[in-house]
């Protein structure tokens, strides 16, 4: 048996360095409190109204490490009883009774807590009234009812946060539709003895009314018109808080303003025309913006060094048109990389130019038009590429024009077309004759569906989202295909600190001009009769197929990571068609998987991540996840029992840009392609399943880094 003794002063060292908290002497640890005989009111709901609550662990394992410990108080305890009771009677359970079960002590420093609860019967909703909508057309008498029975349902237990929801629902359902002097009054007849409640909403509707004149305050240099415009409300129209809240989003979306505040001048009593002004407040946020910085990224492609200058003009040549350019020059020390730290041997340089001018209010008050030109110059270095290989790159000239639209507050599409024109050429070696320009051209459809609470640390709600595109055909260009992304996100809330997020997502692409020799031939010898198509099918995949693994899809992948891998010949052009036959046949006894295979790009691909993000403490954030999928070589093929699945745990700092995330993923080599016990054992099987880099030679891990959530 191996042991090993620290130094006495090592101990203290180690505690202070993961943050280790300590427990007052004469006191005690909360180590966990759990609630007894909830069965109509969720548990977590109970235990987030107490006071006395579990101590915190870290990574949901350790209690004491970084977090402090929750202290237990008797008489804390005793008014957390009569909490819990009063949160039940909001639930419509009067008659409910808490008391402690027991207080079970492990040892003199830590407590686990019982509470008791004896919930009785409900109370029922049992009859919904609206007097004083007699009068009013029947579409919105239904209107109402509707907006109503969202939080009140007949035979549900009466919950009385949700029947004050619903006064807010009712008067909103008659706002809505013109009647803004709308009054509306609740009230609840609650028979203990029946276990029943009959709720009456009492509504003074007054009468239809317009919208008067908007006022604006705040503007300084900003146009005014522009502004009117894309409110989009009239003098004289039919009033609708629905229109002020649309109204409200759409300035947001101009991104010029921090903060909007349309307040409607209600008066009591109304005016006898019923004409209510607009009166708009708005803050506006920095105009003109300059950005300077730069960055490292060093992964298991390879390392570089980049700077970054941008400039943001939110009002160019006035009329709020937004114009955005970012340069981003930098250099890749080749072959540098996290599984291959050596001195570089070659610089590659590297820059990326983006330039976006977007005009708000194109064609309609609520479209924005944009075009987005960019110039890149980017090395092409695969995972697994050999040290001898020839390095290639494409100097990038790509463009986008189009339009994009909000509807319904939460329905964002964009349609544009791209055009994109790619020219390879050599960094080192020889470049193959056989590569060719690269034209697509493509229209492109995306929509998104979005229900998150929030954007950038989302807790609850879902988002769908497509991304449909076209190539070639009447649009011209070398590639012929047709691309379709659909994906979906969902947020569930686990307790105050926690959080679900699932994302799941497939894509097909349906090529007619390209392909074959990855579909029907991926693990043919490469020969002098099939190297033209080879390269011109590997090298359209590179741009319009799908890949895999990354910081934002499978962290325990290296980017582009997963996907069919072959003998790219333009790789390798200085090379005879014999020598890599030989050097790059399984079957032979002188194969060189790392001399030959890369990652090519795929015609199917699905993916699914499992994440539970949870506070730490101030700007830090924690993650434990799961991330797998796989990238086929055939159209339409969604292969379950290549999982390629990595679990790991990540860290996060939250930023003005959103969290600076870094995430450690460890692939599970059972599960990578089921029946296999390891990747490597797959890969000798299957060529094109290809073998993955180890983080420093031995680990089959990734280490990704990256700004903003996974998703």
């Amino acid at each position: 048996m191996l042991s090993t003794r620290l130094p006495a002063y090592a101990a203290p060292l180690v505690a202070l360095t993961i943050g280790c908290a300590g427990i007052p002497e004469g006191r005690q640890a909360v180590d966990s409190v759990d609630v007894i005989g909830a069965r109509r009111v969720d548990e977590g709901d109970i235990t987030d109204k107490l006071a006395t609550q579990a101590s915190p662990k870290f990574l949901t394992l350790f209690s004491g490490v970084v977090y402090d410990y929750e202290i237990f108080d008797r008489f804390v305890f005793q008014r957390d009883l009569a909490r819990v009771e009063r949160f039940y009677r909001t639930k419509g359970f009067y008659e409910a009774h808490a008391r402690a079960g027991r207080i079970f002590v492990p040892d003199d420093k830590h407590v686990s807590v019982e509470v008791v609860v004896d919930e009785g019967a409900p109370v029922i909703v049992h009859a919904v009234t609206f007097p004083g909508v007699e009068g009013l057309p029947p579409a919105i008498v239904d209107a109402v009812r509707r907006s109503a029975a969202v939080e009140l349902r007949p035979n549900e237990p009466f919950d009385e946060e949700a029947f004050e929801r619903a006064e807010t629902q009712v008067r909103r359902a008659l706002t809505d539709r013109g009647y803004a002097y709308a009054k509306v009054q609740r009230d609840a007849d609650v028979d203990l003895v029946r276990h029943t409640a009959d709720v009456t909403f009492t509504v003074e509707p007054d009468e239809p009314a317009k919208f008067g004149t908007i006022s604006i305050v705040g503007l300084g240099e900003l146009p005014e018109s522009v502004v009117l415009r894309t409110i989009r409300i009239h003098p004289g129209s039919p009033y609708s808080t629905a229109e002020i809240d649309a109204a409200s989003q759409a300035l947001l979306e101009l991104q010029v303003f921090s903060t909007v505040e349309i307040r409607p001048d209600v008066s009591d009593p109304p005016p006898p025309d019923r004409v209510v002004p607009l009166r708009v407040r708005v803050e506006v946020s920095r105009l003109r913006v300059i950005r300077l910085g730069g960055g490292v990224e060093f992964d298991l492609s390879k390392t570089d060094l980049h700077g970054r200058a941008g400039w943001e003009n939110h009002n160019f040549f006035g009329g709020l048109r937004d114009l955005q350019i970012d340069f981003r020059p930098g250099v890749v020390f080749y072959p540098v990389r996290i599984d291959n730290i050596v001195a570089p041997t070659q610089l590659l340089p590297e820059e990326k130019l983006r330039v976006q001018l977007r005009q708000p209010g194109f064609l309609e008050a609520r479209m924005n038009g944009f075009v987005r030109p960019e110039f890149n110059v980017n090395p092409f270095l695969p995972p697994g590429l050999a040290e001898d290989a020839t390095v290639i790159g494409y100097y990038e000239a790509k463009a986008s024009a189009g339009v994009d639209r909000v509807f319904f507050r939460h329905l964002y599409a964009t349609l544009q077309y791209n055009l994109q024109v790619e020219a390879p050429f050599a960094y080192r070696g020889e470049l193959d004759p056989a590569l060719q320009y690269v034209i697509i051209s493509s229209p492109q459809l995306i929509t998104n569906f979005d229900f998150r609470n929030d954007k950038v640390h989302p807790r609850s709600g879902f988002y769908i989202g497509n991304d449909f595109q076209v190539a070639g055909g009447w649009f011209g260009g070398t590639a012929r295909d047709l691309r379709i992304q659909p994906e979906a996100r969902g947020f569930v809330p686990l307790g105050r600190r926690a959080t679900l997020a699932i994302r799941g997502s497939v894509g097909f692409l349906f090529a007619s001009n390209y392909g074959d020799e990855v579909k029907d031939h991926i693990n043919d010898p490469l020969t002098d009769a099939n190297r033209a198509a080879r390269t011109r099918d590997f090298q359209t995949l590179y741009f319009r197929g799908f890949f895999s693994g990354g910081p934002s899809t499978n962290r325990g992948f290296p980017f582009r990571g997963i996907g069919p891998h072959a003998i790219v010949p333009f790789l390798n052009p200085a090379i005879a068609a014999r020598q890599l036959a030989t050097e790059c046949d399984i079957g032979n006894p002188n194969f060189d998987r790392d001399r030959c295979s890369v990652t090519v790009g795929g015609f199917t691909l699905w993916e699914e991540s499992t994440e539970v993000r949870f506070h730490v403490t101030g700007p830090f954030t924690a993650a434990v996840f799961c991330d797998m999928g796989d990238v086929s070589p055939e159209s339409a093929d969604i292969r379950l029992r290549h999982l390629h699945l990595s679990c790991g745990a990540g860290a996060r700092y939250d930023t003005p840009v959103g969290p600076v995330r870094l995430d450690i993923g460890y692939r599970i080599q059972p599960l990578q392609v089921i029946g296999y016990p390891n990747e490597e054992a797959a890969a000798n099987a299957d060529p094109s399943e290809g073998r993955q880099p180890l983080l420093f030679g031995v680990l089959p891990m990734a280490i990704a880094f990256g700004i903003g959530e996974t998703f």
